[in-house]
């Protein structure tokens, strides 16, 4: 008896059983994290198969397209507001295209065939001027234009030939995986209640007919309430309510002035997902001083006439537009992202220098019906962005100096915003 009460014991404190669960513990967690951290596969983009017979400045053209022609035109054949411009350069002469883009209504006026064809096609809708572009400019769109329709009809052979049509993704972890690690939960139960049973048996075999105050409790119930009742387990249990209390007290103080998420109604029922995702209309053409001074700006109400003076103009939100300049008095959006006075951010530093996309700050704005703060905008937000963020120093002559004493210094290979003094604070606070 006395062999079996000290295998007894070396069973109850030895740490067998705790290593055990530990080891488990850790291989599902392993598991867990190794199967819920399965990148997303995603196709390669394929080369071009054509190459642009059009020559010009693609990336310019890019630009000037999503500013002006984006909320009317698609580059593919689809109709949107307007013609779809796929192969227009080849249906038309470039000095037709120039005439018409700069002044289409003096086409028509003056009785231009193609002119007055698409002017009817079109339910006599007239297309917005562009005096201010050059011939070079147009030219640029052009080539944009065709080089879309070339990376689309490359895309599309690709994701053919790889298996019929769209590729196919990879959105989660396999089903194998995730069965394998139902399986392992399930086997460490078992195998945690058979040990405490084996326990209790065990205690029961050994105590036999000692006196009550000499047997060992057995694993179970009873172990549980004494350790509730146990005042170092009590202790702890206090402390630990204590420091949670102090935290949640610290996070709130910390997230005073914090809005994210805030998404106030608007006196125009503006939906971002219909004009920025389903007509691609670029922010740009709406938000003329991002790429250009410190604000976006708020578009006004001329910019919507651009396309609301003949399009839904029954509608009962576009005729707030046209109540608001019928009694000259400006739209009163509410401002959803709002920075304190004591910080400093330009756009144009960042979209027209940095490269940086709106979605970097704002979110999916494609997605949105109701726009709303993404981003907690915080000070730790934007320093850890500047801690990760490349700058974009390609083609930039004024970081050429800067790139080659950060190799030199054995920094890296990648300029981050942190080296050129993007965690001074007077660059935000002045």
């Amino acid at each position: 008896m006395n062999s079996n009460c000290r295998n007894f014991y070396s069973l109850r404190k030895s740490p067998c059983l705790s290593s055990f669960l530990s080891g488990c513990s850790f291989l599902l967690i392993f598991l867990a994290f190794f199967v819920f951290s399965t990148p997303v596969l995603a196709q390669d983009e394929a080369a071009a198969g054509a190459a642009n017979e059009l020559a010009g400045d693609i990336a310019h053209g890019e630009s000037l397209f999503k500013s002006n022609c984006a909320s009317c035109h698609e580059t593919g054949p689809n109709r949107s507001v307007g013609p779809g411009l796929k192969d227009v350069h080849k249906k038309h002469s470039f000095e037709w295209l120039v005439k018409w883009i700069r002044n289409s209504q003096a086409m028509v006026a003056a009785g231009d065939p193609e002119a007055l064809k698409i002017y009817n096609e079109y339910n006599k809708v007239p297309m917005t001027a562009f005096p201010t572009l050059s011939e070079a400019d147009v030219q640029d769109i052009l080539a944009y234009v065709e080089d879309a329709n070339i990376k689309a009809a490359s895309a599309a052979t690709a994701g053919a030939s790889a298996g019929g049509g769209a590729a196919t993704q990879a959105e989660g972890p396999s089903t194998l995986l995730i069965v394998l690690l139902g399986v392992l939960v399930v086997v460490v139960l078992v195998l945690t209640v058979v040990l405490l049973v084996v326990l209790n048996v065990l205690s029961k075999t050994v105590n036999g007919d000692k006196p009550e105050a000499e047997k060992t409790a057995p694993v179970g119930p009873g172990l549980f309430s004494r350790l509730v009742r146990n005042p170092a387990v009590l202790s702890a249990a206090a402390w630990v309510f204590f420091l949670f209390v102090i935290k949640n007290t610290l996070d709130g103080a910390f997230n005073v002035g914090v809005q994210q998420g805030y998404a106030p109604k608007q006196p125009i029922a503006f939906s971002h997902k219909l004009h920025a995702g389903e007509y691609e209309i670029d922010c740009n053409y709406c938000h003329t001083g991002v790429n250009k001074g410190k604000a976006a700006t708020i578009p006004s109400a001329n910019i919507c006439m651009n396309c609301h003076g003949v399009i839904k103009r029954e509608s009962p939100e576009i005729q707030k537009i046209y109540a608001s300049i019928e009694k000259n008095q400006p739209i009163e959006w509410v401002r959803v992202h709002n920075l304190p006075d004591l910080a400093y951010f330009n756009h144009s530093q960042h979209v027209n220098v940095g490269g940086l996309d709106c979605e970097n700050c704002h979110g999916d704005i494609k997605s949105m019906e109701v726009v709303e703060q993404r981003s907690s905008l915080t000070m730790g937000w934007c320093i850890d962005c500047h801690r990760t963020t490349d700058v974009n120093s390609k083609g930039n002559a004024y970081y050429d100096k800067l790139v080659q004493v950060h190799e030199e210094q054995g920094k890296g290979n990648t300029l981050k915003v942190a080296d050129i003094g993007g965690l001074e604070c007077s660059k935000c606070h002045y």
